[in-house]
């Protein structure tokens, strides 16, 4: 009788079927993965679905402390799920889903937060602006 062959693979992981829509880091120290999983954008908040997309996208290279970066993700996460909802968003949560991501904001576009990148300030303050104007 033949026994199964089983290859040890110590360079890195193996998957024996299909893998979709998953992040894999490895033999990192740190990783800082982000996926966004978005459905269509509410008809009329493209641009607002798009600028709150890529300020996710842009967060990493900011260069936030932990618990901010932890805080920003949530507030843009929370307006994202506003826009993905099957009917429009009410404006009422709409606005204050928007002004708490501009809330956590602006410590980075004041100088306030510690550690951030160059550039970071007005990076933020860009994202602010687009925010406001996006209602």
């Amino acid at each position: 009788m033949s026994e199964p062959q089983h290859d040890q693979h110590s360079s890195g992981p193996v998957f024996n079927g299909a893998v979709s829509g998953s992040q894999f880091a490895w033999n990192n120290e740190t990783a800082h993965q982000n996926q966004q999983n978005v459905g269509g954008a509410t008809p009329g908040f493209e641009a607002l679905t798009a600028l709150v997309t890529d300020l996710l996208r842009e967060l990493p290279r900011v260069g936030l402390a932990a618990q901010d970066r932890a805080d920003t993700e949530e507030a843009a996460r929370a307006v994202l799920a506003t826009l993905a909802e099957p009917t429009p968003p009410q404006a009422g949560r709409l606005r204050q889903a928007l002004a708490v991501l501009k809330g956590v904001l602006a410590p980075v576009a004041t100088g306030l937060a510690a550690g951030t990148a160059a550039g970071a300030q007005d990076w933020a303050r860009t994202a602010i602006e687009g925010l406001t104007h996006s209602l």
